[in-house]
């Protein structure tokens, strides 16, 4: 089913693919799980290893790499790295490798040994104090997003002081969650907001999904939409039309709720609103002790979630919180810097406990009494439609209920499902049924023909330009030199570890569904619209997503089970994709195309830059997928196609930065760094090349450019003092250098590349990255390691290729990925910030692939300007 080649289970002490191995051939053998791994009273040492070194991200594959561990484990009690390279062949999108491989080594050590920071390097460096910062209760964003205490839905004995935050009797807090947990961590960083500004341990906070209200909306992935230049946007005191921008946008984005987990900007939208409601809170429950025992509230102070006055009298939250009920306290301050002592210290996820024993529940282990199982199959080419079913054969064996015809919902491709008492059963009976296909309208699609299109329109059309400065046709007019060049990026799935997947039940005019994914109310609309129900009678209950990456942006899938239930006669079922359908229909990271041109003066200085790309955009597709009343009939300029070309800091005197939009056949989607992904291997590629052109070390050409953009010129340095750019390397390595700015942080990456049988391996990647205030450094960490071999996968393997409209890549073989044994070693340094917090799920992408081009190039002078650097993937 996964296309994995990873172990769920022991068989007589043999690991072995659980989704591939039929039960009659294990009769009489012991069978062991993940679960079975250790005792109810003592965990493995590979499972006390891996929460030690915190491996899990999403968590979908680590049951398979625990089990794979063990067994490896069992034959050699102290493996060496190349026995974890030949044993660990398990495929993780979340790049957990270098922890994999440190968490085997903890467990086959005699005794427990203190986490060590070489091994896993993060830098974060003592803060300055900043004054506290005091918000008015009047402040209309935090108004606005505070919420009534009813939206908490308090049970017996609970009492909810706000939208946000609700106290048990126990003195436990629940806080309403409104992001999706697939391995970014965000669960606990927002737990830590709360946590920290309560004064309350991590294990009295408790999680409570939040429910369909516009505060829990996400502000700043909408304000982040806007086009606006960094430089512009970042300074204290920001023109006229981004105050403007931001303040309408975040207006409009706080009226509409939008909840989504995407973007890294979770953590940046709940920095203010969230601390400020559990710093109401907190204001609320010391009022009701003052109130009790008849103190100023200046005289008390909150431990451990217990608040103390100097005469002895204590109380936990939960005996004070009726008294706190109502309590609106005129001004709230949140804590001042120097104050904390949760933030900014490395902490334990609370979600990762559960990934190593089999007790986290994603969308594929919901289970609900009576429960059926679909599995489905959509026309092969993409756009196409059913002509036919023959479904006798299907109908005719064991355990198959019934076939239902799919129409093309939420942007996907219509098909068929069939509904029977196991996935096995489904799955069988789905390559049963004879299916006769109708092509789409649009005709067959090829990728070569589609790059042929974008190329035509890239040199007919000028396209919007997201930015100019000066005049670049000028500079070229009087250049002593041009230096030209075009790149290419294809099509990428998103190839999550967890399958697309959604249990419904339509039962009494209500709808039920349990489904990962990143856009609840979204997935919650459609299934309204598809059952023809009322938004308020779909209860919707949010699982762990085996991974996002954007693909759980979209509510396809989530439609198509509805439409599965509809025709259940009220049984919930679960309806899950096969890999192959997962990854051949797709919402696919989009193709793209660029011209980049630079003019050198008379002095032999890069006097201009000008940059076109074309390219199909994302978001408006997005919205008219999921959105449609926000879609308008006339394309709107969208950012994410020229993000990471427009928005470069290099000073350049002259730039003209424009895009044309394409508009192909291809269903595009939103992924991992969107356009980043692809636009910094086109700048950051081309920026060497003017280097190279103009016979300037590319560090030091960087940081030429960077004099007006220190805090750009601070990251790139710290990465090249870590990596010991200009150092001495061993025979037939070189280092290859590329920074970039996303999602509100900047990143630079070195990376060390030699050249194996002419394939790039990567051996070292050191990271810099200025994210703004740090929340879990820990986690920071794990997020660069993870972008680090995302990007690496794509950078050298990742492509989609498309004939008579058929995907051509329809598993991991085909679709290859970077595993353990690959897998460079990542350290990461962070760059001490007081700013807001940035983005950190996504930032450490883009810089990689633009990082190894240029590091080839520094191998064999020959300029990579295509993906995937590996042509034979």
């Amino acid at each position: 089913m996964c296309g994995n080649e990873k172990p769920h289970q022991h068989v007589d002490g043999q690991a072995v693919r659980s989704c591939v191995m039929p039960v009659s051939a294990v009769v009489g053998q012991k069978i062991t799980t993940i679960e079975a791994l250790g005792s109810p009273d003592k965990m493995h040492a590979l499972q006390a290893a891996w929460i030690a070194e915190q491996v899990p991200q999403c968590g979908y594959c680590q049951s398979g790499m625990l089990m794979a561990a063990a067994a490896l484990l069992a034959r050699k009690p102290k493996p060496t790295d190349a026995d974890i390279d030949e044993a660990m062949t398990n495929i993780c999108r979340c790049g957990t490798y270098q922890r994999v491989r440190a968490a085997i080594h903890r467990a086959a050590e005699p005794a427990p040994r203190s986490r060590s920071m070489k091994r896993r390097t993060w830098l974060l460096s003592a803060l300055g104090a900043t004054g506290a910062l005091v918000v008015g209760w009047g402040v209309m964003p935090a108004r606005s997003r505070m919420g009534s205490p009813e939206l908490m839905l308090p049970e017996s004995g609970e009492v909810a002081l706000n939208g946000w935050i609700k106290v048990a009797t126990d003195g436990t807090v629940v806080l309403a969650m409104p992001r999706s947990e697939m391995g970014q961590g965000i669960h606990t960083a927002l737990s830590m907001l709360v946590a920290e500004e309560l004064d309350l341990p991590m294990a009295k906070l408790k999680l409570q999904q939040a429910g369909p209200d516009t505060i829990y909306g996400n502000v700043a992935m909408l304000t982040a939409s806007l086009p606006f230049h960094p430089l512009e946007s970042e300074g204290g005191n920001p023109p006229t039309k981004v105050k403007l921008g931001e303040w309408f946008v975040g207006k409009l984005a706080r009226e509409l709720g939008i909840n989504a987990t995407g973007g890294s900007s979770s953590v940046a939208d709940a920095w203010v609103p969230l601390r400020t409601a559990a710093a109401t809170a907190r204001a609320a429950l010391l009022e009701s002790a003052a109130k009790q025992w008849q103190v100023p509230a200046s005289d008390l102070r909150i431990a451990a979630g217990v608040v103390q006055h100097a005469s002895g009298k204590s109380a936990h939250f939960g005996e004070l919180a009726a008294g706190a009920a109502g309590v609106n306290p005129k001004n709230v301050s949140l804590k001042a810097r120097e104050q904390w002592t949760l933030l900014g210290k490395p902490t334990p996820r609370g979600d990762i406990p559960a990934k190593t024993n089999g007790t986290a529940q994603f969308g594929i282990d919901v289970r609900q009494p009576g429960m059926l199982f679909a599995a489905l199959r959509l026309a092969p080419q993409i756009g196409g439609s059913v002509k036919a079913l023959d479904t006798q054969a299907a109908l005719a064996l064991p355990g198959v209920h019934k076939v239902v015809p799919l129409d093309a919902l939420g942007g996907s491709t219509a098909g068929f499902a069939v509904v029977a008492q196991t996935t096995w059963h489904a799955r069988q009976a789905v390559q049963a049924v004879q299916a006769q296909w109708a092509a789409p309208s649009h005709g067959a699609l090829n990728t070569q023909a589609i790059e042929a299109r974008m190329q035509e329109a890239l040199k007919a059309e000028e396209g919007f330009a997201f930015y100019e400065k000066g005049d670049a046709s000028q500079a070229e007019a009087s250049a002593a030199k041009l230096v030209e060049a075009s790149y290419q990026a294809p099509y990428l799935a998103h190839a999550t570890m967890e399958p697309m997947n959604c249990t419904a039940q339509v039962k009494d005019g209500k709808v039920t569904v349990w489904v990962p994914t990143q856009v609840p109310e979204m997935a919650r609309a459609i299934a309204a619209k598809v059952a023809g129900v009322d938004a308020n009678d779909v209860l919707l209950h949010v699982t762990l997503l085996g991974g996002g990456f954007g693909r759980r942006l979209e509510v396809d899938y989530v439609a198509q089970a509805v439409q599965v239930a509809m025709a259940c006669d009220g049984k919930p079922v679960q309806l899950l994709w096969p890999r192959e359908e997962d990854m051949t229909h797709d919402f696919y990271r989009p193709m793209h195309v660029a011209d980049l041109r630079a003019a050198i003066d008379s002095t032999g200085q890069v006097s201009s830059l000008r940059i076109k790309s074309a390219g199909d955009a994302i978001s408006p597709r997005w919205m008219a997928r999921g959105l449609p009343a926000l879609s308008g009939p006339v394309d709107m300029p969208d950012k994410t196609t020229a993000e990471g070309l427009f928005d470069l800091p290099y000073g350049f005197a002259h730039q003209h930065m424009a895009h044309v939009a394409t508009l192909m056949e291809v269903p595009v989607g939103f992924w991992r760094s969107v356009g980043h992904s692809h636009n910094a291997f086109f700048s950051e590629s081309f920026i060497d090349e003017l280097a190279a052109a103009t016979q300037k070390d590319p560090l030091g050409f960087r940081l030429v450019l960077l004099k007006d953009a220190p805090r750009y010129a601070a990251v790139l340095q710290l990465a090249a003092d870590k990596a010991r750019w200009g150092s001495a390397l061993p025979k037939g390595h070189a280092m290859g250098v590329a920074m970039h700015e996303s999602f509100g942080s900047i990143v630079a990456e070195i990376a060390e590349v030699s050249l194996q049988e002419g394939i790039p391996r990567v051996h070292r990647v050191v990271c810099a990255i200025d994210c703004g205030t740090v929340v879990n450094p820990d986690t920071v960490a794990q997020q660069m390691e993870s972008a680090v071999i995302f990007g690496l996968s794509a950078a050298l393997y990742g492509k989609i290729d498309i004939q008579d409209g058929v995907v051509q890549q329809n598993n991991f073989p085909t679709y290859p990925m970077v595993q353990l044994a690959q897998a460079p070693k990542v350290e990461t340094y962070i760059v001490p910030s007081t700013r807001a917090p940035g983005g950190v799920g996504e930032p450490g992408l883009p810089p990689i692939a633009p990082a190894v081009a240029n590091a080839v190039f520094a191998l064999t002078s020959q300029r990579q300007r295509r993906l995937p650097l590996v042509t034979a993937a």
